[in-house]
């Protein structure tokens, strides 16, 4: 049955000696028939008719339809509006498992602006360079990445602009990244609770510049105000940069640096090690490091060729004054030299070690 798949409980005699290794038509799609389709595509045993009608007195194939159901949640993932018996939604899950087929994506929260980056697949020696692109300017301090079916990617970068473009139309300013990631969560856990629809098979990671505002002195839980209500707490400020990320599920979180897609987890390490949570790293450096990280993630698929897209966003004294735009050429190319060569210099330092022991 392959490796991670081997029953807690042996098949009896009985119920081997009723089966025989035929494609059985059946029609109803039940729990038998959903046992035969796992057995089928273990290119094992296939039940017979007389095994269905005479059934199993040990009570094994019992375990192993149950097997069945919680292996691969037959039954239970027709519908996204249900759920199985140990509270699990299949088709969330599956939209996991798209965007775990994606190209890696990194968000780097840093003192003085936000990074977004990722590693672009090139499918085909034909596609224009530069073209395809997957970040998106959401309004004109925020912009997203995603990683996943790019369709679905595109639709939700419309559904961003729309909730955007009505914030400014109410309220004649920009929509701030929280209330946008709030909004934008809530539409992805729409698309979990109806089965006319299916989760979307991405996750999105949000960056944006909020405009640096004093904290009114009403915000400060426990010190109360000092200046009158509705007054300001000097020194105090709120706004800045700013880094969510949303996951198929609906579910967002606040980060200091995201990663999504197939290399995410050598990525998450890699933003591990820079200590964001310190507030120390340059926006300048964040490139450098990004490109970095979506090199090393992408060493363990050297066999695909990608390229590197990376927007940033500063603050309004630095390089983009606050807006959403493209890493300029010259500064890309910068850093994917960098990367490749502490990328070199890591395969050396293998070698070394190998040579040695």
């Amino acid at each position: 049955m392959g490796p991670g798949r081997q029953l807690s409980k042996s098949i009896c005699a009985d119920t081997l000696s009723s089966v025989v290794v035929h494609e059985l038509e059946r029609p109803d799609p039940g729990m038998w028939g959903g046992l035969n389709l796992y057995l089928k595509t273990q290119h094992i045993i296939a039940p017979t008719e007389s095994f269905f009608q005479n059934g199993c007195s040990c009570g094994c194939i019992e375990h192993l339809c149950n097997f069945t159901h919680k292996q691969y949640g037959t039954g239970y993932d027709l519908s996204n509006s249900v759920f199985s018996p140990d509270g699990r939604n299949f088709q969330v899950e599956y939209a996991v498992k798209a965007v775990e087929n994606g190209g890696t994506a990194v968000g780097i929260k840093c003192k003085d602006g936000v990074v977004l980056a990722l590693e672009k697949l090139v499918s085909s020696k034909l596609l224009k360079a530069g073209a395809n692109k997957r970040i998106a300017t959401v309004d004109r301090n925020m912009g997203i990445v995603s990683s996943g079916l790019l369709p679905d990617g595109r639709h939700f970068v419309s559904r961003a602009r729309d909730e955007a473009a009505q914030w400014r139309q109410l309220y004649k300013a920009p929509i701030p990244v929280s209330s946008l990631a709030d909004r934008m969560g809530s539409y992805a856990q729409a698309y979990t609770l109806y089965s006319s629809v299916r989760p979307f098979g991405i996750t999105a990671i949000i960056a944006g510049w909020d405009s640096e505002e004093e904290l009114p002195v009403d915000a400060q839980v426990g010190s109360g105000p000092k200046v009158g209500s509705g007054g300001k707490k000097e020194g105090a400020k709120h706004g800045g940069p700013s880094l969510y990320m949303i996951e198929p599920s609906g579910l967002y979180w606040g980060y200091y640096g995201a990663a999504t897609g197939k290399g995410r987890q050598i990525a998450k390490s890699e933003l591990e090690k820079l200590n964001l949570a310190d507030g120390e790293l340059s926006l300048e450096d964040g490139v450098k490091e990004a490109a970095r990280i979506i090199y090393v993630a992408h060493d363990d698929n050297k066999d695909k060729e990608f390229e590197l897209e990376m927007t940033w966003i500063s603050n309004l004294a630095g390089p983009t004054k606050g807006r959403h735009e493209e890493v300029p050429k010259h500064i890309l190319e910068e850093a994917e030299k960098l990367a490749k060569k502490s990328l070199e210099g890591d395969d050396d330092d293998e070698e070394e070690d190998k040579m040695e022991s």
